[in-house]
């Protein structure tokens, strides 16, 4: 059964809370302050898609397994689209002047644009332009 209607919370483990929030700000990302205190922040990536980045201590209590270490796994790929080649560079090039780390290089097959970087955290950002109908 599709949940077309459905919005995905994607919750990250932060070491530091304020400073990955002033972190995604700087790219541009808004925060919604009804889910928003000294243990999480909920990032708003549109209105279906939220990241709620919460303090390691606090993400501890919502699993039962260890948390992994960033520095030396990969949790996840975050990918987030963008509507040109050129919003996709500006956004890393944010990212990486932020404090980001680059990730791997960048991917062109020309109906797709790719750049990547590691959050404060490490977490694996993934930002693409795709043309899906081919018409560019």
């Amino acid at each position: 059964m599709a949940h077309r209607e459905a919005a995905i919370w994607i919750n990250l483990a932060v070491k530091d809370l304020d400073r990955s929030i002033g972190f995604f700000a700087v790219l541009g990302f808004g925060f919604d302050p009804n889910f928003t205190d000294g243990k999480a922040a909920c990032m708003k990536l549109n209105d279906k898609a939220l990241v709620m980045l919460l303090r390691e201590e606090f993400f501890a209590g919502f699993t039962k397994r260890q948390q992994c270490d960033t520095a030396t796994h990969t949790e996840t790929m975050l990918a987030v689209s963008c509507g040109s080649r050129e919003e996709v560079d500006m956004l890393v090039n944010l990212a990486l002047t932020a404090g980001a780390s680059p990730c791997m290089e960048p991917m062109d097959h020309g109906f797709m644009y790719a750049r990547s970087f590691y959050d404060l955290d490490g977490h694996h950002w993934e930002v693409f332009w795709m043309d899906a109908d081919g018409s560019k």
